[in-house]
């Protein structure tokens, strides 16, 4: 089996059941047929919540509320939901009803949509622009990586705010227009700034030559499925080793992530021996290896690879692994920080629970967290500045290594 063959079956993304009951079955059955069996049923009843002032609140609303319209029995649950799984503290942790898990999906998905383009995240419980899309009306207008969204419309952002009860703020139909109050980084004085919504794609990545050196820009590790994806980046590998090209860009500036396997893939295109990726830790401490397979189709390039503030997750892991392995320069600015990966159970209603069940170390065995980001070989500021003269001094520091 060859190299591509063997990475074709790594599948680190799996379902996690949950199930939320007051008792289990076999639990309970097992419990009582040893010692006394009121004393065991007196011990599992003991280690249930009271749910008493939950019911009472609920009850209350239903009946004392003084606008009831248009609140729904399916509104009411979904918010407990929400408030249980919020009150974990982590902002990765998420229960999306039937239409956020569609917007979700959708956006991941690479489909169509209509709206400003833009990655959205938490800093500090913060809503944050964790990354404008390539040719969105967000970049277009000037939404920068890591800008703070203080207000839509005029209506104001608060910490703590649900990120996709924003999202739908900002989202609608293409030839409108949405004003965002944001504080760029770096800045002391917020900005509005209008922006005509349009029809968006996200694209998972794309590929030219800027002379001899091959530029690959990845959008996002995700597309319409994980083998379209391994298909795309194998068809760009190819043409490179085909033209027997020597140097290579990867840009992950503004990637907020996706399969985790695509990094371990890509990684593993560059690496010729059986080195160390990265590392999978569950919440008892257990860690799973991930390593390259002996002999990568990329072996012999040089690489600089692109980040930002708004690289995340797999384009961490990728950037991450390369440098440690000594296999890349990094250029750029200090990424987002998040090393943690979600499993997503779908509900037959349509709503979904993504939750944290794994963190990802790099070789070093070191947690890639918001207070340990990659950290760039060559710190370089791309500023508003920059930015509005139609600059680009990291790409440019990556072309001048190469040359």
């Amino acid at each position: 089996m060859n190299k591509k063959e063997n990475n074709m079956n790594i599948r680190s993304f799996g379902v996690v059941i949950l199930a939320v009951c007051m008792l289990a079955i076999g639990y309970t059955a097992g419990k009582l047929t040893k010692g006394d069996p009121m004393q065991s049923l007196k011990t599992l009843v003991s280690d249930q919540p009271d749910l008493s002032l939950f019911w009472s609140v609920w009850d209350t609303m239903q009946s004392e509320f003084v606008n009831p319209e248009g609140i729904t029995v399916e509104d009411m649950q979904y918010g407990a939901i929400k408030g249980l799984v919020d009150a974990y503290d982590d902002p990765a942790t998420i229960f999306l009803t039937p239409e956020e898990t569609e917007l979700f999906n959708s956006s991941n998905e690479g489909k169509y949509f209509e709206g400003i383009g833009a990655e959205l995240g938490y800093e500090d419980k913060n809503i944050i622009v964790v990354s404008p899309i390539d040719g969105s009306p967000a970049k277009a207008a000037g939404i920068r990586p890591g800008d703070y969204i203080l207000a839509v419309d005029g209506e104001e952002i608060y910490r703590g705010d649900n990120i996709y009860g924003v999202v739908n703020l900002i989202r609608g139909e293409a030839g409108t227009v949405v004003t965002l109050t944001v504080l760029h980084k770096g800045d002391m004085q917020s900005v509005d700034i209008e922006i005509t919504r349009g029809e968006i794609t996200v694209p998972s990545m794309s590929f030219e030559y800027k002379d001899d050196i091959a530029y690959i820009d990845i959008a996002r590790f995700t597309d319409n499925s994980y083998v379209s994806w391994l298909k795309a980046w194998d068809k760009i590998v190819d043409e490179i080793t085909e033209n027997g090209t020597k140097k290579v860009i990867i840009d992950l500036r503004g990637n907020p992530g996706g399969y985790f396997d695509a990094a371990v893939y890509v990684a593993d295109d560059f690496l010729s021996g059986t080195q160390t990726i990265s590392f999978q830790e569950d919440g008892n401490g257990k860690k799973h290896t991930f390593s390259s397979t002996k002999g990568g189709d990329l072996t012999e390039v040089e690489l600089v690879i692109l980040v930002d503030a708004g690289s995340a997750s797999a384009s961490e892991i990728l950037s991450g692994a390369l440098s440690q392995n000594d296999r890349a320069i990094v250029v750029g600015e200090s990424t987002y920080g998040k090393g943690t990966a979600q499993a997503i159970e779908n509900f037959t209603d349509g709503s979904s629970l993504h939750i944290t069940v794994f963190k990802w170390l790099l070789p070093d065995e070191s947690w890639i967290n918001r207070e340990n980001p990659i950290v760039p070989d060559f710190e370089v500021e791309f500023t508003t500045e920059d930015f509005t003269n139609g600059e680009d001094p990291q790409l440019e520091k990556a072309l001048e290594l190469l040359k």
